[in-house]
């Protein structure tokens, strides 16, 4: 009798290292804010990355404060997730300093910034 012999396979997906959302909204509603917890009197205009690995968002997060006036709103170390807040100004030029920083010195993939 001949038995057939099974084979259990395991994918697991790594991620590299990226940047896989850099996205600016401009003049949001303020039920955004409002959903988001977010402060509305910190600026209007709300930035939006995610970042794996997901400790880049601290780096990320000094980056950003460091090269204009911009708030931190939400910083997930678990998830990779920033929020950054102030004029739209401020956040397109914080968000574009990232994904320059990650790509020329950390070697990331990054995507494009878009805007709405």
């Amino acid at each position: 009798m001949h038995e057939e012999i099974k084979q259990r396979i395991i994918q697991e997906h790594v991620p590299g290292k990226q940047i896989t959302l850099a996205h600016v909204i401009s003049n949001p509603q303020p039920e955004l804010f409002a959903a988001l917890d977010l402060d509305k009197e910190r600026g209007n205009a709300i930035g939006i990355l995610n970042i794996t690995p997901c400790e880049g968002v601290i780096i990320a997060a000094d980056v950003a404060t460091k090269a204009v006036e911009v708030n931190i709103g939400f910083l997930d170390r678990s998830y990779g997730s920033l929020i950054i807040t102030g004029d739209v100004s401020s956040v397109e030029t914080a968000i574009q300093e990232i994904v320059n920083y990650f790509t020329a010195t950390l070697n990331y993939d990054c995507v494009t910034m878009t805007q709405l």
